[in-house]
Order: structure tokens, then sequence, then C-alpha cells
């Protein structure tokens, strides 16, 4: 019996509906895998979401440190900084600032905060505090400014892994700086200013020091010749202590020095030579010393002086400099030495230097006589007057010895008239 025609077709359909399907999916090419997204690395700054480490968030608690927002972004003046971690963020850095008198640093809350890399006190005149172990060992950059009250130098020295140490302000019980520094190898930067610190300039430093600042201290003793060893000093300031001596001959050797300062000490000799071999030197400052000699010409030919500080001193003879030179600079100061002069045909009494013209034989001239109310003597306060004029036989008119016998003559004039006019009134009244 054969099957209906219309089955057979409909068996027909599908058969060829299903070679079509089957050829389609051979002949497609396959796509190929989609790669997996690429990753960018992970922000130094979190996402908001991330938590700080309850520990730490308790230890800022006992400080008196707002934790309601994250601390790790809030801004406020207790400034923090902190790592990227997960599931929780940790401590890096930490400045509490003009702390109120209750804030007590506990040991148990310094223990949580032994994640910290920088410690600061700015206006915290807080008890002193034991540092744990964990901390020092994690500390790289402590400061103390007007904080803390008292500090000695053996709590200071068991920070051996700082690379920067600041205290000042703050009262340091210490025989001298190597007490603190002689343990710190890894240290570049120390200021121990303003602390009351006693003893000498140390004469062994770690090499790798940038920056040295004891000043406002009350240092004695010679600044040591070794000092000069330190090829990477960039900054030296060792002003307003009680150091003597000469500054040492091979002070040009700290090639790398762009600052220095020896003010206010009771330095003697003259300003070395070495000094002109110091390439990048902007600022430099020997005033309110005991300083002698000549000023070295050799000062206005460093390209990079900006600060040129040589006041209350004894230099004496002519100072080398001409206009061009003190224009550049921003700051120059020469008062107060009284042997030194400066030459009347290269520069003009307007600079107000608070220094004596030089008259023929190139020293100081004394002081014109004092003004009198009648005088028509106009010459400055601060300073004398030269009328303007550059040339040299102008200036010998002006302020050699016969312009000082005029003056003379002209005082004695003034005076006797004065005299006379004195006089008359009595006369009168006898003829009354």
């Amino acid at each position: 019996m054969e099957p209906p025609p219309l089955l057979l077709t409909l068996l027909l359909l599908l058969l060829l509906s299903s070679t079509t399907l089957s050829a389609k999916t051979t002949t497609t090419p396959s796509l190929p895998p989609t790669p997996p997204p690429t990753h960018s690395p992970t922000p130094t700054t979190p996402s908001s979401s991330s938590s700080l480490d309850p520990k730490q968030v308790r230890a800022l608690q006992s400080l008196n440190i707002p934790t309601s927002k994250d601390p790790c972004t809030q801004l406020h003046s207790n400034t923090t900084l902190c790592d990227a971690a997960k599931p929780f963020r940790h401590l890096l850095s930490l400045t509490l600032a003009n702390c109120s008198d209750d804030v007590a640093l506990s040991f148990t809350a310094l223990k949580s905060l032994s994640t910290l890399q920088s410690l600061h006190f700015l206006n915290c005149p807080i008890s002193p505090i034991r540092l744990p172990s964990d901390l020092v060992s994690s500390l790289r950059s402590f400061s103390a400014v007007s904080s803390l009250r008292r500090l000695t130098g053996v709590w200071l020295a068991r920070l051996q892994n700082l690379t920067d140490l600041t205290v000042s302000n703050v009262q340091v019980n210490a025989t001298g700086p190597f007490v603190i520094l002689g343990n710190l190898k890894k240290l570049r930067s120390v200021t121990i200013s303003h602390a009351n610190l006693t003893g000498n300039v140390p004469k062994h430093l770690n090499l790798n020091l940038t920056q040295i600042d004891f000043s406002g201290n009350k240092l004695e003793g010679r600044i040591p010749s070794s000092i000069t060893l330190l090829e990477n000093l960039q900054s030296l300031n060792l002003s307003t202590n009680t150091l003597d001596g000469e500054i040492p001959t091979s002070f040009g050797d700290l090639i790398s020095l762009t600052n220095v300062s020896l003010a206010s000490n009771s330095l003697s000799g003259p300003i070395p030579e070495s000094i002109s071999a110091i390439p990048r030197l902007v600022h430099l400052d020997l005033s309110s010393n005991q300083l002698n000699g000549s000023i070295p010409k050799f000062l206005s030919d460093m390209k990079s002086l900006k600060h040129l500080n040589l006041a209350n001193n004894n230099f004496q003879g002519v100072i080398p400099f001409d206009v061009s030179f003190i224009s550049k600079l921003a700051v120059f100061k020469i008062s107060r030495n009284s042997n030194l002069c400066y030459n009347h045909s290269v520069l003009s009494s307007k600079l107000k230097l608070g220094i004596a013209p030089c008259n023929k034989h190139g020293l100081p001239m004394s002081p014109p006589p004092a003004k009198q109310d009648n005088s028509a003597d106009d010459s400055s306060d601060s300073d004398y007057d030269d009328s303007g004029e550059d040339s040299s036989n102008q200036s010998d008119h002006h302020h050699g010895p016969n312009k000082v016998k005029e003056r003379e003559s002209e005082t004695k004039a003034l005076r006797y008239l004065v005299f006379c006019s004195q006089i008359e009134p009595p006369e009168k009244n006898e003829q009354n």
C-alpha cells in the first residue's frame, strides 16, 4: 500500500531542512575566543569602599581624630596617609598638629600603629611617649616641632632606621649631637635646632647626609675639617652657636652645597679661597662673627650666588665688588665692618651699604662733623655724601684732607656767628 502523497511531501521537506542546517554548521568558521579583560595596575588611591584596619581606627579614636568618615581620605589638620591593602588598609603616615591638652598617646594605641613609616608632631606639647619596638623599626621619618616637651638623646638614638629627623623648639637632653646620630646610619637629613643642645659638631657623620641644621643651640669648639668629606651635603646651618676657630680651608670640597649659614658664632680668620670651587652655592651667610682679612674677589665670580651676608665682622680694606655684581644679588649685607670701605669711583653712596667710602689711601674716611640745626651739610644719615660724582679726581676733591679743613673752617665760622648773636642782647640791656 503506497503512502498518501501529502505525507510523502512533508517527509521530503523535513529532510531538506535538516540537511541545510547541517551544511551551515559545518561551513561557518568558528570565532576566536574572547580575550579576558586587561586589568589596570592597582591604583595608589584605593576606592572609598576600602576600610581602615579596625585596630587602627580605635587607635585614632583614642587620639581624638575623627573617624566618622574614612580617615585615609578625610582632609583635616591631623593628616593621614594609607596604603592600598585589602581587605583592610593601614596607616603609613600620621601628623598630629595643634593637639589639645587631653590627647594621650597610649602604648596600646601606638602598638596598633606599627605600620607607620612617618610620624610627625606639630605644636603638640604632650607628655613624652614610649614607642613600641615594631613602630621604631618601621619609622623612616620623624619630626617634633614645638612638641613632646622634652626629649633625650638616647630616646632619639633608638630610631635607627630613620632617613629624616627633625626636632625643633624642643629641649633635647644630650651631651652632643653624636649621641643621637652615632646609631642613625641611614640618615640623610637632620635638623636639631633651638633644642639647647650642647657639645661639639661631630667629627664623624653619615656620608650620605644631604642636609644638616644644628642652628640655635650651644655647640662649641671648631668646625671639624672632616665635615668637608660630605660630598652630598646640600645645606649646612650651624648658625647661632658658640663655634670658634677658622672655617676649614678645605670647605670648598663640599661641592654639592647650595645653602650655608655659619652666622652668629665666634669664627675668626679669612674666608677660605676654596669656597670658590662650590659651583651651585646660592646662599652664604657668615654674618656676626669675628672674620677678618680682606673680602675675596672670587665671590663676585660665583654665578649662582644670590644671598651674601658678611655684616658685623672685622673685614678690612676695599670691597672688591662692582654695581653689576651687587645688583644681581637678592640680599647683600656688609655693614658694621668698621675697617671696610668702598671705592667711590666704582660704587655710589646711594647703594646705602652701611660702610664708609675710602680715602685716597684706601682707608675708611672718618665721619663728617655732626649735623647741626643751622648747618648747610646735607650728608645722608646712613652713609656719606659723594654728590653723585664718579671720577677719582672729584672724589679726592670732595673727600680729601682739604675738604675736611674747609668743613672745620665753616663750622668755626658758624660757631662764631652764633656766639655773637648770643652776646648782643645783654649789650642792649646795659644801654637801657
